[in-house]
Parts: structure tokens; sequence; C-alpha cells
């Protein structure tokens, strides 16, 4: 795996870090719950593939909205994740990666870079991590409700690190030795 740390690079063309294009231009915002009108998701990195000189032809979400349509399965918010699902494997066979900036919210802040076969890594933007689609987080944003005294608790961990018998200020235990939530505990999606 090759490291890349200028973001830049990647999610630019020559043409636009010329003419002093920023990284928040080729941004595409969408929330948890999925796009405002059907189409813009691909529409946007069909859009980012045309403007690295690729074929843009197979960059569409057509049949994950038809597969949709007939699961019964589906929760809301579960169709944004198969589309970027879908869009990922699509644009690995252009040479392209999906990124997410990992700025913790529940929004999406997608970027589509020229990546060719290497996954890049250890990319931020303003202090941001951004990473790969589908590829592990850094650190990992865990949050609950005290089942005991209502307190809101919220830990930002490095992603090997578990919370072994935590406790919550009032006393309650939260985890067992492994980290794992104890059953009377429910952690925020």
């Amino acid at each position: 795996m090759i490291a890349v740390t200028e973001l830049e690079e990647l999610v630019l063309t020559p043409d636009e870090r010329a003419q002093g294009v920023g990284v928040d231009s080729v941004t595409f915002t969408m929330d948890w719950s999925g796009e405002d009108h059907p189409g813009q998701l691909a529409a946007f990195v069909a859009g980012r593939v045309r403007a690295f000189g690729a074929d843009p032809a197979d960059v569409d979400t057509d049949a994950v909205h038809r597969a949709a349509e007939t699961d019964p399965t589906l929760r809301r918010g579960d169709l944004p994740v198969r589309q970027l699902d879908h869009l990922s494997g699509v644009l690995a066979h252009l040479g392209c990666t999906l990124m997410m900036q990992d700025n913790g919210t529940d929004t999406y802040e997608l970027l589509v870079a020229l990546t060719g076969e290497h996954e890049p890594t250890e990319l931020t933007h303003q202090g941001v991590p951004v990473r790969a689609w589908g590829s592990e987080p850094e650190e990992t944003l865990v949050s609950l409700n005290c089942p005991n005294c209502s307190q809101m608790l919220v830990w930002e961990l490095p992603s090997t690190e578990a919370l072994a018998d935590e406790r919550c200020p009032c006393g309650t235990a939260l985890f067992d030795a492994t980290g794992r939530p104890l059953p009377h505990v429910t952690l925020h999606d």
C-alpha cells in the first residue's frame, strides 16, 4: 500500500489545481438518509470521473434503486450505503476511489480520487481524516445514554481500542471486560 498524503493531488485535476480550485468545491455532501433528488450522487460521481478523463458510462445507481424498491427489509438510511458500496465498486474498475471525510457526523462528505490500483492512506482535509469508502475508520465514535442516570456519554477511540470495564460517572457498569456493551446498555447508531 502506498501512503499518499496530498489529497489535492488525488481529487483535483491538474487544471483545477493550476486554477486554485479548492477540495471543498469537488465534494458532494449527502445526509445519512439519502440524496435530496434521485440521481444526484451518481451525477456527481460521473462528473468527477469525466473530469479525470474517463468514461462514466457505468456510473449510475439505477440498479441499486430498482433492487431497493422490492426489498422489504430496506430501512431509512440503507439505500445511501448501498449506493455508495455500488459506486465504490464501479469506481475501482475506473482507477478511482470513492473517498469520505470522516467528520464524525451523520452526513456523508464524499470525494472521488484518481488513485489507480493503490488505496490512499493518511489523508486529511482541514484536520479531518479522509478515507476510502468501506475502509475501517482510524477512530470510532461510541455514544450512549446511561440506563441508570440518563447522562449522555461519548467516547472517540482509536479503532484498536475498546471500552473494557467502562462505567458511567454515576457508577453504572456499561461494558464488560472485552469492551462489549452490557445487556442493559443501548448504543446510539
